[in-house]
């Protein structure tokens, strides 16, 4: 989408300007961490073993080596000249080597630190945990160029990401209707909030029930870093233009469950209760939803006030062993922490949909769908969990505090609590744009499809490990240290939480994640495992070889709808089969646009594949397979239509 004509700033030069500043705050926090060293651990040299100190050492030591590196290069130099007046040419050639390779050295000294890529810690295609959603494990990745200005420059005021010029409303809203159709296998959006609301309502023991009037819907967002003044503008332009949820999709949900699902809008809330909602947001929401409410923690102008909770309810699971009330300095240091209050919006919400932003982060290594419920507690900030994360500080050090696997993580709770990620209904990522950091602007993606451009994706379903398990993969494919200055996600462990939450075999000795403290443990949250590569991005039910994660991508989504009566190879079909439910035999009936290679196969709901259907390069138009089912056990399966440019599915019911 190239809506405004102004010259965009590239992502190449964001990370530029970056690293410049980097720079510059290299001499002021080198100098600093050598000071505050030396003054702590001279006079009682057992601080060196302090956590504090064990994260300046490495930025000391840094400054140290540069200093000495220029200053030996300066006097190699001194040298050399001296030997070369002298007519001694060999030992002053020896001097300017010495000088090159001491400069070399002190000018590597103030570069950004970059953890060491760890793609290749993680085997593939190894899916752990149960896989969650009416589709077991199933992730919706829709994907369009289409729906984000190219040329958006997110630099001054009017210009962020954000406002509508920058966005194409009718891309975006295409793309969550049609993800919302293949996490469902429902023909229309109507039909597919239904299934939802009946699949979650049989999970939580309600019954096979839809959704009631009167009940609530809380739509939580990452509105991290948007404090406002009275009026609910921004309080400077880095607020106003961070990486965080935009609000086309949440714009997007909300035609779907007012205009269609027949949700009436004041029983609907939005919002990140620990934040604000900013005129812009304001403006683009209220407008269509003047009864929906807002949450914020400014209250006033229309907006409804954050209120906390009664009484603790989030209980961690350490138990005091490892969270404190730190400062930001050091995670470590305070009082033991025990629980949290969460939201009254939160505890009164009969359904959660999460809306988290596509992220890295310096402490957590990437920020999805889990951390998005740092602003769920009533705390003003989320410093008493950081020591929950793999690097607790966020600092630049080659030894994160907390890396590796099997250490509690605080992540583990807030997705298995019962009115957070256990009361969600959908979850969605956000990324349209994403963010290289916590507090940074959105960076333009170089790995493909993407090709240095905005992500410009949505990624949605119903198993939060399972997507937050594809993001996780997607950020640590893009976020290297030779395509961006920021490789939190290469830290070892970042994904110890979705070990964790799929399979309780992973937890810490000691440790048993029970969030509500009355002695039910978490059972599995979902599926978690890794994508065979970062071309190719299949998992195992992709594959057929086990029952994990399933990706289907819609890429260059623009439209909902197909016609009724094709008069033509006008678009992709996979129409249900006749007759289902079948006793033996049935027909499948599918269509393709253009000439291209079509696999259509049929799978258990365990993801196996049984039957390869069609495996052939087609002509464009309609065609048919006649499937004999004998042989095959009473119950339902799913056939699925693969090609190049996209992937359908649908249920089969057999009856004997």
């Amino acid at each position: 989408m190239n809506a405004n004509p102004k010259q965009s700033e590239s992502s190449t030069d964001q990370s530029s300007k970056r690293l410049t500043f980097g720079r510059l705050y290299f001499h002021l926090i080198g100098l600093g961490a050598l000071i505050w060293f030396l003054v702590r651990v001279i006079p009682k040299p057992s601080r060196a073993a302090y956590p504090c100190m064990r994260a300046a050492f490495p930025v000391a030591s840094a400054f140290v080596l540069y200093i000495l590196g220029l200053a030996a290069s300066a006097l190699a130099l001194v040298k050399a000249k001296a030997h070369w007046r002298s007519a001694r040419y060999a030992i002053a050639a020896l001097f300017l080597i010495l000088a090159a390779i001491s400069g070399f050295l002190a000018l590597q000294a103030d570069q950004p630190f970059v953890y060491a890529d760890s793609r290749s810690r993680d085997p593939s295609n190894q899916p752990m945990g149960n896989g969650q959603g009416i589709f077991p494990g199933r992730v919706v990745w829709a994907w369009n160029p289409e729906a984000t200005n190219e040329s958006c420059r997110n630099d001054n005021w009017g210009e962020a990401y954000h406002e509508p010029k920058n966005s194409n409303m009718n891309v975006i809203q295409a793309m969550i209707d049609r993800s919302l159709l293949s996490l469902t296998g429902e023909p229309s959006v109507s039909a597919a909030w239904n299934a939802l609301f009946i699949h979650f309502n049989q999970h939580k023991g309600r019954g096979a029930v839809g959704y009631q009037p009167g009940q609530k819907i809380f739509i939580k967002t990452n509105a991290v870093s948007t404090p406002v003044d009275g009026s609910h503008n921004y309080s400077g332009l880095s607020n106003y233009t961070m990486a965080k949820t935009s609000p086309q999709p949440v714009l997007a949900i909300l035609r779907q469950l007012v205009n269609v699902a027949g949700v009436a809008q004041e029983n609907i809330s939005v919002g990140d209760p620990i934040q604000s909602v900013p005129n812009d947001y304001w403006d683009i929401w209220h407008t269509e939803f003047p009864n929906v409410k807002y949450i914020s923690s400014v209250g006033g102008n229309g907006r409804t006030k954050s209120l906390a909770g009664s009484r603790a309810s989030l209980f961690y699971s350490d138990r005091g062993a490892v969270l404190r009330s730190g400062d930001w300095g050091d995670a470590t240091k305070g009082v033991p922490i025990y629980d949290d209050k969460l939201y009254a919006v939160i505890e009164q919400a009969d359904y959660m949909i999460n809306l988290a932003a596509l992220k890295v982060h310096e402490r957590a290594g990437v920020t999805l769908l889990a951390k998005c419920h740092f602003g769920s507690h009533t705390r003003t900030n989320a410093l008493h969990v950081h020591n929950g994360l793999v690097n607790p500080d966020g600092l630049p050090t080659a030894a994160p505090q907390r890396d590796g696997y099997g250490l509690y993580r605080v992540l583990v709770d807030l997705m298995g609590h019962e009115k957070l990620g256990g009361n969600t209904i959908l979850n969605v990522v956000d990324g349209l744009w994403g963010g290289p950091g916590a507090n940074l602007r959105p960076v333009k993606f170089k790995m493909a499809p993407f090709n240095n451009d905005w992500p410009s994706s949505i990624l949605m379903s119903q198993d939060q490990v399972a997507l937050e398990s594809v993001c996780f993969d997607l950020l640590k494919a893009e976020f290297t240290g030779d395509q961006h200055a920021e490789t939190y996600p290469q830290m070892v462990g970042v994904d110890d939480h979705l070990h964790q939450a799929a399979d309780s075999s992973t937890w810490p000795a000691g440790i048993k994640y029970d969030p509500e403290k009355d002695g039910i443990v978490l059972a599995s949250l979902g599926v978690h495992e890794h994508w065979n590569n970062a071309n190719d991005q299949q998992y195992s039910r992709d594959l057929g070889i086990g029952a994990g994660i399933e990706l289907i991508k819609l890429h260059g989504v623009t439209s909902v709808s197909a016609p009724a009566v094709p008069e033509g190879p006008r678009g992709f079909r996979l129409e249900a089969n006749f007759p289902n439910p079948c006793k033996a035999g049935t027909r499948i009936v599918y269509e393709v646009p253009a000439n291209l290679r079509v696999r259509l196969e049929l799978f258990n709901m365990n993801g196996q594949r049984l039957a390869v259907l069609v495996d052939d390069f087609q002509a464009a138009g309609k065609h048919s397979v006649d499937f004999d089912a004998a042989g095959l056990a009473s119950g339902t399966y799913v056939y699925r239509l693969s090609t190049s440019q996209t992937t359908l599915t649908r249920k089969l019911a057999l009856v004997r």
